[in-house]
């Protein structure tokens, strides 16, 4: 072997950095460099799940289960019946790769349609039950705290107002069977506030999230690449 393994460790280095790099180098302009390193991280992605996806979910889900059922057809070990039912998931993925045939990608439609409402009517049920009914249930507290021992709970309470009132506001915005005027008006201006600052700390979060990747990165940078940091 002619690389032991501190140095493929030190190869492995090399190579982020000098990629992280590349990727960096859109802060000054867009150029080929970045677009090698976008179109190589691109594609060891688009690989990396591929693999992925087959040997976890592809082959001991439909592979295996379909083997064992053809098996049973032939002597072999007695399955369920309903194990037949796998195909179904099996044929709507193969119409969905029909879509790299011109011709016939019109097919992959279908599958497509069966994916985004199912998944629509799953993630129905599940916001409805995480956010809304969750919402709802923190509406409709008792505005007015107190501890066990009758502790007036002063930040408590003010929470809890401050949750229902905008919770009420905003749904004043969004109705729009009447004319936003008067006191109605002024109730959905406030409305507009809460869903702004919602907006706010939402969009700030996912900047948080990115700062995060990007000081991993420009750590990884100092200490693991140039040993700057310890």
């Amino acid at each position: 072997m002619w690389m032991d393994h501190s140095g493929w460790v030190t190869l492995g280095t090399w190579v982020a950095a000098l990629l992280t790099l590349g990727i960096m180098s859109f802060l000054y302009r867009d150029n080929p460099i970045y677009k090698f390193c976008e179109a190589l991280f691109v594609g060891i992605s688009a690989g990396y799940w591929f693999v992925s996806y087959f040997w976890q979910t592809l082959l001991p889900r439909l592979g295996d289960p379909l083997g064992a059922a053809l098996t049973s057809l032939f002597g072999g070990p007695a399955v369920p019946w309903d194990i037949w039912f796998i195909l179904i998931p099996g044929i709507l993925g193969v119409m969905l790769l029909l879509r790299l045939i011109p011709s016939i990608g019109w097919i992959s439609r279908w599958p497509l349609a069966f994916i985004v409402g199912y998944t629509a009517g799953l993630r129905l049920i599940t916001f409805l039950q995480s956010n809304a009914m969750t919402q709802l249930q923190n509406s409709v507290q008792p505005v007015v705290r107190f501890s066990e021992s009758g502790t007036f709970l002063g930040w408590d309470s003010f929470n809890v107002l401050l949750v229902t009132v905008g919770t009420f506001a905003g749904l004043f915005y969004f109705f729009f069977s009447k004319e936003h005027k008067g006191a109605f008006g002024h109730v959905s201006r406030i409305g507009t506030w809460f869903i702004m600052v919602t907006f706010g700390a939402a969009f700030g979060y996912t900047v948080m999230g990115r700062m995060s990747l990007l000081i991993g990165r420009i750590d990884f940078l100092f200490a693991n690449w140039l040993g700057l940091v310890h």
